[in-house]
């Protein structure tokens, strides 16, 4: 059996949710637990919200916070779910501070609410690479994982691709 996961949840497109009468996307609680359950998930996990917030909005001081987060974790596989704007810039933070441990960030293009959305598939590869990559920051995507500082997200395609 694997050992457990740590999820930490950041917020991003993965946990927007759709106002139908402002149209505007916002904020309420993580679904990572329905995104697992549906998922079928067998893996022990643990869910930690930090903060729900798109990641261009994201500050110096909540990566801090996340790698803080990583840092003090039990587990040595942790999952951050991130939006995908900013997902670099926190994986190079995570990278300079959290030692001894696999992390792996995720995020998703199409809000997990929406029906459409790459949000369980990029979820279920994430927590696939946290358990078999060895120690250190990953960027998972597309069904693909790349390490922290071979990575960007490529705004014309839609997708995350090496440097």
């Amino acid at each position: 059996m694997s050992g457990s996961v740590r999820f930490l949840v950041t917020g991003g497109t993965f946990d927007k949710e759709y106002n139908e009468l402002t149209g505007e996307l916002y904020f309420q609680d993580t679904h990572l637990p329905e995104m697992l359950s549906l998922g079928r998930s067998r893996v022990p996990a643990t869910i930690t919200p930090l903060m729900m917030v798109d990641s261009l909005q994201m500050t110096d001081a909540q990566r801090l916070l996340i790698a803080e987060a990583c840092q003090a974790a039990s587990e040595d596989r942790i999952v951050v779910t991130h939006g995908t704007d900013t997902m670099t810039e926190t994986a190079r933070v995570l990278a300079h501070r959290v030692t001894g441990k696999t992390v792996v960030l995720t995020g998703a293009m199409i809000p997990w609410k929406f029906g459409s959305s790459d949000g369980l598939f990029n979820l279920g590869s994430a927590m696939a690479f946290a358990q078999t990559l060895p120690p250190g920051v990953y960027v998972s995507m597309n069904g693909r994982w790349f390490a922290w500082d071979n990575v960007r997200k490529n705004k014309a395609k839609g997708e995350f691709e090496t440097l």
